[in-house]
Parts: C-alpha cells; structure tokens; sequence
C-alpha cells in the first residue's frame, strides 16, 4: 500500500502543546507580530510557492526541514502546535500521512488542500508505471495518484494561482499583491517550460529511467516514458524480479541513463546502471534543497535537471 494511514505519535503529544499555545487566543487572520499572514507549508514546492505569492505579506515556516525526505515526514509537538495556530495551511493531501492526521485533527477551517489545482491525473504504482486518465475503478486497483505536480512548471504555475486566492480570502487588503505576485510567477514558470520545451524538443531516447516515480508529470509533458526501479516510494526496496524485468526494459529499449536522486541513496540505481552498461546521473526531484542540491530554490534546480536531461536523454 503506498500511502500510509496511521497516525504518528507525535500528533497525540502534539495536543498538550497546543493547550498551552491556544491560551494565546485566536490569529484571527493576522498572526504574526509584524502584521503578516502566518502560514504554514507541509514541503519545499509549497514553501516556496507560497513565499512568491505571499511575498513582503506572509511569513511562511516549512514542516519538512531541508535534507529530509517529505514522504517520511513525523511531526514534532511544537510543529503540531504551529499547525493549530497558523492562519493558513498549504498542503497536499494523502502525500504526507502525519500532516494529513494533523490537519484533521487541528486545522480544518484554515487548510488549503492544493490537490484540486494541481491536477492530478497521473497513477502511479509500484510497478514503476505511469497511467493517465484512468477511471476511479481503475486508480483504486492500480495505485495512487502521483503528487509530484511541481516537476510540471506549468501546473506549478496553476498551483500559485489558487494559493493567491486563498490568501486574499483571509487577507482581502492584500488580495492585489497576491494577484499581482501570482502573475509573476506563473510568468516565471512559463519561461521555464519554454526552456524545457525548447531544450527537450529532440531528443534520442525517451525512456527515462528514475529511482522512483517522481518524474510522472515531467514525463508527460515533455515527451518521455518514465519506468521507476520503485513506484511513489522512494525508499521502498525492489524485488529482484522487478530489477531483472527493468534490466531487460532498459536493454531492449537503448535507455542509456539510469537517474537517481539527491534524499534517497542511489545504490540500487548504480548497481543497474552497472549491470546495463548505462550512465548514472542525478535528476533531482526538487522535494527538499539541500547542500546536495544543484541550485538553490526550485527554478535553479529545474534548470540544472534540463541540462541532466539533454546529456542523458541524448538531446539536439
């Protein structure tokens, strides 16, 4: 089962916390000392689109601290507590269990589930296949959807917008500078497809091979099949049946490039790309910067992932 259900213990300590910090009273809308919107955002691709769009009028704090790998996210007492006292609090729903059990327990008045505007039509299994347009009968026999939308530049852009009209409702005096600011960004994020539809218009190989599943949206968009040594969980171990059936893929089809990724360990992927005669390279999920990281905020990286893309997909 790819998403987890239970509930992290950290939640239930996380109640005494909130006690404490409830004495305070209410935000009301406008919680931080200086006057600006406290939000919270559950990982990085959140984080970072909420500073663009907020800007100068929110302050933003990450659940997932940088290094960490945001599916395996536990949540501590004082970042529960945060969560019941934040003005609004952008997530993904069914991506990171102990955020979901939080914000049901604490914050559903003041939640933004960024689901709806991301889109997500892509199921994505354990198998390591993507499936598109899938009937709901058949999501719940495949798998689950996948939620990496922000590898989409475009969806990203899509994601933005709604964050812009959740925060002018909860702060109509600003709902301008949130438009405004949203419209930047979603200008930003169309220079970055036209890079990547520009750089990645013709190229050799279009069978990406990844550690896991992440790369689903990114695939769709620009014209590759993505197959994954594991399905939506980074760290879960392959069977050797799956490896045995990816090596024969990865040879039939001249897959030159095994890619893994900076938060999880790439063993696995060098011992295929050993036995298939293949490159390593490192494409990066963009789920958390770290000193690993091949930029320093999201754009940077996708810039750096173009230029892993064109080498190993044999791009013109």
């Amino acid at each position: 089962m790819i998403v987890m259900t239970r509930r992290p213990l950290g939640l239930l300590a996380g109640l005494l916390s909130i006690a404490v910090v409830s004495a305070c009273g209410s935000t009301g809308g406008r919680g931080a000392d200086d006057g600006r919107l406290e939000v919270v955002a559950a990982f990085y691709p959140l984080q970072y689109a909420v500073q663009q769009v907020g800007g100068q009028h929110v302050a933003v704090e990450g659940l997932t601290k940088p290094g960490a790998e945001p599916h395996d996210l536990e949540l501590s007492p004082r970042q529960v507590a945060t969560i019941a006292q934040a003005d609004v609090v952008v997530y993904e729903a069914h991506f990171q269990p102990a955020v979901d059990a939080a914000v049901d327990e604490q914050a559903r008045k003041t939640a933004f589930d960024v689901s709806s505007a991301a889109r997500l039509d892509l199921v994505a299994v354990e198998d390591g296949h993507d499936h598109g347009g899938e009937t709901e009968e058949e999501h719940a026999e495949h798998g689950a959807r996948d939620p990496h939308f922000w590898l989409d530049p475009l969806r990203y852009a899509d994601v933005g917008d709604a964050i812009a009209a959740r925060l002018a409702e909860r702060d109509p005096a600003d709902a301008a500078a949130y438009r405004a600011n949203a419209a930047a960004f979603r200008a930003s994020m169309t220079t970055l497809d036209g890079e990547f539809r520009t750089g990645l218009k013709s190229c050799a190989i279009d069978e990406l091979v990844t550690s896991h599943a992440a790369f689903g949206y990114l695939s769709q968009t620009y014209g590759f099949h993505q197959e994954s040594i594991t399905g939506l969980t980074p760290d879960a171990e392959p069977s050797p049946a799956a490896l045995a059936e990816l090596t024969r893929h990865i040879r039939a089809t001249g897959a030159s490039t095994v890619y893994a990724e900076t938060l999880v360990s790439e063993d696995v992927a060098r011992t295929l790309a050993r036995e298939t005669g293949a490159r390593l390279a490192v494409l990066d999920p963009i789920e958390g910067i770290t000193s690993a990281s091949a930029g320093r905020d999201y754009p940077s990286v996708m810039r750096a992932n173009l230029k892993v893309l064109r080498a190993g997909q044999e791009c013109s």
